[in-house]
């Protein structure tokens, strides 16, 4: 029997998950498969609707070796693991003459620690456990909650948070879980045999195809203790959220109440003086909290110095007395234990890394409305990291919607610590070899869409209201018939907006944050007069396709803020070394999510609609043909007539599709040679356009 060839593959998946081959897609997987023979890198962007997943499972599963796929999203993960690799796996299966292996790898936390469920929380006011069974009453909702997780544990066969329906609180959530610095160990936990963390850690070695996340395949990368199985190839699936998320568990945090807390955790088991340190120690630390100001810290304040090595040096002191006494009086002392370590670990981990003072390191203080203040430490670039322990001894394969930011792949390169495109290697120095490649979109973007910036309004200034603005968002909406998503640089713009328009027009216009992001999306989707407000999550979050979103909205092009302290040192390095910061950082990350909020449009072949950009800096200013040539190629204009008459038009259409279609099914037919209403507003809106 013959190999058979990757387009036959390609094609019996596509048939089986019931989809349609796209010539993208086609290309998409030819070029993965070339990456991994060759050992090297690709980076592909796959517009929406090219069908991504199967563009790069199905080289992967034919060529044999161990992958890893790493997302960012929930809900991504799950597409893969419960429906498009079963029904690829079985549907290869006997061309391929075995049957891949797959399987599920989150973070320790996100599975249910028996030990935790069956022994209780270590409490930190007082010796022994908390039972937060006993103790949450069974009619309030934390009760209720942990008495369903009770009863799931009985019946989970993986203990993995998101298989449990409906879901559970945060607080409910962290009463039966562990993180990884907290679990005990299978070999030291009573219940390590059963433990559901280590069961999927087993059933990731096993596998052909390991599914995770950014955030788990960063802490791979940076902590040095292997979380991943080894694998020859590694495929990042929403490759423009990699560099976010490694950023994040790069980050390190103290906080008051951190330290504290970290206190009373190890108090019941150092002696005294040991424990004093420490909380005199936490004591000055929370003293200098209280009167900090937000903002970046280019030096170390020499009061925040003291404070900070006093911090280290105590905690160091406790975890050498935690290794070495021991107190039968506490109860489930080793778990009591480990808590108290992790929590005074990181305490001396943060402090002694910003004391140490690295140049490569941001440090800020952060003040938040509700917890106060916060002093943070984040690299001042992750490329480094990633050049060094994602490439060096694997192929990757990085995909997204948008990754070509201006024309071409180099920003999003650098960003992943990869020379320009087509740099070649000397003996000197060995350069990871990779090449960008655009399959496209199955979308006729100029037919589907217009790309509609408001020329004539004044440019947004960082404060006060922007009254022509919100004359312009009235106008489109009402012209749109609602069905508009308006994506906001700030919450404050989102909330204001919201409340204009409520006063104004007679359309149901929701707003993030006063709902689950869920039940939002759920809402707009199904009410075409209904729009929907919001900020950052909405930009990446929302897939309505059909006529209920066909008006998108963009306040603002979306730069860091000025006061963005991580950012702004960022641009300062780049200038520092004679680059152009201001383009590499701002304008990169303006880019990379107005096309991301673009792409919110037009989700299937059959969407029309308008992205208008309420901002006349993508018209007039010099870096606007650098964002403009990073969005969809929509036909672009700046006639607000035009835009209003094209939007009236599709809402129009939206209707008489709606009306033939209620005719339909009560029965009602139109004569074979009329033209329906949305027929002849298409034509309209052609001539429009």
């Amino acid at each position: 029997m013959t190999k058979p060839s990757l387009p036959e593959l390609l094609h019996t998946a596509v048939t089986a998950v019931g989809g349609v081959e796209r010539p993208g897609q086609v290309t998409m997987a030819e070029a993965v498969a070339q990456a991994i023979d060759d050992g090297s890198h690709l980076l592909v962007q796959a517009g929406t609707g090219t069908g991504k997943s199967l563009g790069y499972l199905v080289p992967a599963l034919a060529h044999g070796e161990r992958v890893v796929v790493a997302t960012a999203t929930l809900a991504l993960q799950r597409q893969l693991v419960e429906r498009d690799l079963p029904r690829t796996v079985d549907a290869l299966h006997p061309q391929l003459r075995r049957r891949p292996e797959f399987a599920m790898l989150k973070g320790r936390s996100n599975y249910l620690c028996l030990h935790r469920l069956h022994e209780g929380v270590p409490q930190e006011e007082e010796d022994g456990l908390f039972d937060p069974f006993e103790a949450a009453a069974p009619t309030s909702k934390l009760g209720q909650d942990l008495l369903r997780l009770r009863d799931w544990s009985d019946d989970t066969e993986t203990g993995d948070r998101d298989d449990l329906t409906p879901g559970v609180s945060d607080r409910a959530w962290a009463q039966v879980s562990v993180t990884s610095r907290e679990c005990l160990g299978a070999s030291k936990c009573a219940y390590g045999a059963e433990c559901f963390a280590e069961a999927a850690r087993e059933r990731a070695k096993l596998a052909d195809v390991v599914v995770t996340n950014h955030a788990l395949l960063a802490i791979d990368a940076i902590e040095g203790a292997p979380v991943l199985p080894q694998h020859e190839v590694l495929i990042v699936d929403e490759a423009h959220e990699l560099v976010s998320r490694v950023t994040g568990v790069a980050t390190g945090e103290l906080t008051p109440g951190q330290v504290n807390r970290a206190v009373r955790r190890a108090a019941k088991l150092v002696d005294e003086k040991v424990a004093d340190q420490l909380q005199t120690a936490a004591e000055g630390f929370e003293r200098l909290m209280e009167l900090a100001l937000p903002g970046r810290l280019e030096e170390i304040p020499e009061d925040l110095g003291y404070a900070l090595m006093a911090l280290r040096d105590a905690a160091r002191t406790v975890i050498s007395a935690l290794g070495s006494t021991r107190d039968k009086s506490v109860q489930d002392e080793d778990a009591v234990r480990k808590q108290a370590m992790a929590s005074v670990e990181n305490v001396h981990a943060v402090a002694e890394r910003i004391t140490q003072g690295s140049e490569y390191d941001v440090v800020w203080y952060e003040r938040h409305d509700r917890f106060g203040a916060s002093l943070r430490v984040a690299p001042l670039s992750v490329s480094g990291l990633l050049r060094e322990k994602l490439f060096a001894e694997r192929s990757v394969v990085l995909t997204s919607a948008t990754l070509k930011l201006g024309g071409d792949f180099n920003g999003v390169g650098a960003s992943l610590g990869l020379p320009p495109e087509g740099t070649v290697g000397t003996e000197d120095e060995d350069v990871p070899v990779w090449k960008g490649l655009d399959v496209g979109s199955p979308f006729d973007y100029p037919k589907q869409g217009i790309l509609y910036v408001a020329r004539h309004l004044a440019a947004p200034g960082r404060e006060g209201s922007r009254g022509d603005m919100m004359d312009e968002l009235a106008e489109l909406v009402e012209a749109a018939g609602g069905r508009t998503l308006g994506l906001f640089s700030s919450m404050r713009a989102a909330q204001a907006a919201a409340e204009e328009l409520r006063g104004r027009l007679d359309k149901p216009i929701l707003l993030q944050g006063e709902d689950t992001l869920g039940e939002l999306i759920k809402n707009f989707a199904s009410d075409p007069d209904t729009c929907l407000f919001g900020t950052l999550s909405l930009w990446q979050g929302v897939d309505v396709p059909g006529p209920n979103c066909q008006l998108v909205v963009m306040d603002r092009i979306p730069f860091p803020r000025p006061d963005d302290p991580l950012m702004s040192a960022r641009q300062k390095a780049v200038e520092e070394a004679g680059g152009n910061g201001f383009m590499a950082v701002a304008a990169t990350h303006a880019a990379l999510l107005m096309a991301q909020g673009a792409g919110r449009l037009v989700r299937a072949t059959g969407d029309r609609g308008v992205v208008a950009v309420l901002d006349p800096r993508l018209a007039t200013a010099r870096y606007g043909s650098y964002l403009r040539a990073s969005l969809p190629d929509f036909w672009y204009t700046t006639d607000r007539n035009q835009v209003r008459r094209s939007l009236a038009a599709i809402d129009a259409a939206a209707k008489a599709a709606t009306a033939k279609a209620g005719d339909a099914e009560s029965g009602g037919a139109k004569s074979e040679g009329a033209k329906s209403d949305d027929e002849r507003a298409d034509e309209t809106r052609a001539a429009d356009v």
